[in-house]
Parts: C-alpha cells; structure tokens; sequence
C-alpha cells in the first residue's frame, strides 16, 4: 500500500466508525478551547499577581490531580458510566469557565483551575479507554493516530488563537469560548451509545482492592509494565528539557522570545508529523522497533539540539524530536489498549498517567535546579542519555509485543 493509499485509509477511519468520528470532534473541539484558555489564564493570573509562584502554581495544577486521579480514583473509570463519566466532566469544566469570567482573585483562579484538571484527569483516560470499543480492531492505530494528530495540532494552533485573542480583547471571551466547547462535547459525546463506549461496568471487590488489582495487573502485564518504566523513565528527561527549552532559545542561543516560539512550535508541528505516520509504522513494522525507536530519535534530537550553533539548527532538531515524540506516544496508547481488557482498561491508563506525571513534575523540579547549576545545554545533553536509556527499555521489554503478544490477558466482562 502506498504512503496516499496509507494516509487515506488512516482518515478513512472517520467515515467507517460513527462513534468514533463523535469522539474526535468532542475531544479536539474541548482541546482547543482549553488551549486557548490557557494561555487566558496564564495571562490572567500573571497580570493580577505578577508573581511566578501564582504561575507555578497554576501549571502545576494542571497535572497534579491527574496524579490523583491515576493513584486514588482509577477504578472508578471502569465501574461507572464511561460517556456519563466524560459528560459530567465536560459539563464540570464548562461550570468552572463559566465562574472564572466572575472571578478576581488569583487563589479563586488557581482553586477553579484545579477542578477542571480534576475533571480533565477523569476525561482523557475515559476516551481513550473507550476508543478501542468504537473501532474494528484492524482500525485501532489508525483511530490513535488520527486522534492523537487532531490533538497534536490543537495544541499546535490553540496557543497562537489564545494569544492573539487575549491580546485583543483579554481573557474574558476565551473562558466563554472554552465553556462552550465544553457544552458541545458534551453534546456529541450523548450521541454516542453507552454500550459502544463500554462492554460492561467492572464488577467491585471493595474500591481498595481495585486500586490494587489495577496496580497489579499494570506491572503484571507485559505490554503496560513496558509504557510504565520505559515511558516513566522518558518523562523525567523530556519535564527537564521543557523546563529549560526557554532559557536554551533566549540565553545559549540568544534567539529572544521568537526562538523560543520557533523552537516550540517546531516540536509541536513534529508532534503531528509523528503521531500521523506512527499509525502507519505500526502496522508494518513491530511495535518494539517504532516505539523504541521514537524515543531514541526524540534522544538524538535532543542531544544535538544541545551542541546545535544557532536556534535555527535547534530548531530542526526539535521538529525531528517531536517526530519521534508523536510516534512514541501512539505506540503507548496502543500498547495500554491492546494489553488491557476492557473491566482494567480505564484503571490502566490512570495508574500509568499518575505514575508518568509523578516523573513529570519531579523533572520540571530537577530541570530547573540543574539549569541553575550548569546551564540549559547541560542539561538537554544530559536528557539526551536519559532518553537513550529509556529508547533502549523501551525495545527491550516490548520485543515479542506484537498483534498477538498484546492481546488481553484476561477477557472482558460481557
């Protein structure tokens, strides 16, 4: 089949799957306006306090009850309603939106913001733990890859429109346009039956012992215990090289606030390039050599971008980053959906996203403090073989994780 014929049967998955076509348009249209909004509230809280520690304080809010979430909650994505679940988070998210317009304080921002990354934090698992439900099996990397593009290029366009619009008319229209987002994902998640999204609720053994039966079954697994460490372990280098990506544009190379965009925006257009083509790398070639190869690729990258003469030579080194980035992450999905029956599915992704963002918030931490010491480049270099171990477990452990080696252990509930 031809790279055309390829790309087209990927989107060709749109047309042949309803279910999933009403997934993509809530989830890319939600994705954009919290993009959008983002930067609303980063611009927000920023005039308000001029204070970094309120800005701090609002990123990390963003990803630490996804932590939460994953460590504490998890069974609750595979015993409760997975379009129920997704809804009332969306309808959650539009509330907080909603309330952010009459709001002034920076600490009322922060707390808002803090309920829409809990809700957000029961969102995406739930998606993507229903996907494989809404495709033939023989469409499920496809299905990955075009969502995860669509995503990709959200988060590509969404921070330019929020920009733009913040600068023109302020913060205020971006959280109406972001809590309206929210109500028509909503909207075209009910479209959606129950049952497509999920064979059966998960029976219950007492919510401590799901928690730990999602624990076990993740290390247990071959094809999940492979994203937790190799990925954990990527995690780390790739929080420390964004921590640090501004002061490797603006210092080391002195390419001001446009190389920092320049290098920024290449990563995320690697991103879609990544995810588009990894859905077709990986059903011609073992899942092992593209998802370890993604992240070595994202090493060497990295590692040259760090002795790079100029920005523009970082940056081409981060559009080659992003693509193996893209690919990397495609192959994660694809390795927790085919390696998780659909009862552990949702407790699989969550246990796996907390522990991943456990690592992300420990090298954002580690980036910053290192970048103090010795210097941005240090510091990406050093990522670089952080990255290349990683790259190299990553292939270790999913050798003989292919069609076959990652089908279920266990069958779901039906």
């Amino acid at each position: 089949m031809s790279a055309l014929g390829g790309l087209r049967r990927q989107v060709g998955v749109l047309g042949r799957a309803p279910g999933f076509r009403l997934l993509f348009l809530a989830t890319i249209g939600s994705t954009l306006g919290t993009l959008l909004a983002t930067i609303a509230l980063v611009v927000d809280v920023k005039d308000r306090t001029e204070s970094g520690a309120w800005v701090s304080a609002l990123f990390i809010v963003q990803f630490l009850p996804a932590v939460a979430v994953g460590l504490l909650f998890g069974p609750l994505l595979d015993r409760l309603s997975r379009r129920k679940t997704m809804i009332v988070a969306d309808l959650t998210r539009a509330c907080v939106f909603v309330a952010l317009v009459f709001v002034h304080a920076a600490g009322a921002i922060v707390a808002l913001a803090t309920v829409a990354g809990f809700a957000t934090g029961f969102f995406r698992p739930a998606a993507y733990a229903g996907l494989p439900n809404l495709v033939e099996r023989e469409d499920l990397s496809a299905a990955n890859s075009v969502l995860q593009t669509g995503d990709n290029t959200a988060w590509a366009v969404g921070p330019i429109l929020g920009g733009v619009l913040v600068a023109a008319v302020g913060p205020h229209p971006a959280y109406w346009i972001n809590a309206a987002s929210f109500v028509v994902s909503a909207l075209l998640l009910a479209g959606i039956p129950a049952r497509k999204l999920q064979a059966a609720a998960a029976a219950t053994h007492g919510h401590l012992r799901d928690l730990r039966e999602g624990v076990a079954f993740v290390v247990r697994s071959a094809p999940l215990r492979t994203v937790l460490f190799a990925w954990t372990l990527a995690m780390l280098a790739i929080a420390a090289i964004n921590a640090t990506e501004v002061f490797l544009a603006k210092d080391s190379f002195n390419g001001g606030d446009f190389g920092f965009g320049l290098m920024y925006g290449a990563t995320g257009v690697g991103l879609a390039i990544g995810s588009l083509s990894g859905g077709r790398w990986v059903e011609v070639r073992p899942i092992a050599v593209v998802y370890g190869g993604g992240i070595t690729l994202l090493a060497l990258a990295f590692g040259l971008a760090s002795v790079a003469p100029n920005v523009w030579v970082a940056s081409l080194c981060c559009l080659l980053g992003g693509i193996g980035d893209g690919a990397a992450v495609l192959c994660n999905s694809l390795l927790v959906q085919r390696g998780a029956p659909d009862e552990f599915r949702g407790r699989a992704f969550t246990v796996i996203m907390g522990v991943n963002y456990v690592a992300f918030g420990l090298g954002f931490l580690l980036g910053g403090l290192l970048n103090d010491s010795y210097g941005a480049r240090w510091v990406w270099g050093g990522s670089a073989i952080v990255l290349a171990a990683a790259g190299t477990l990553a292939y270790v452990l999913a050798r003989g994780v292919g069609e076959r080696g990652a089908e279920p252990e266990l069958e779901p509930a039906v």
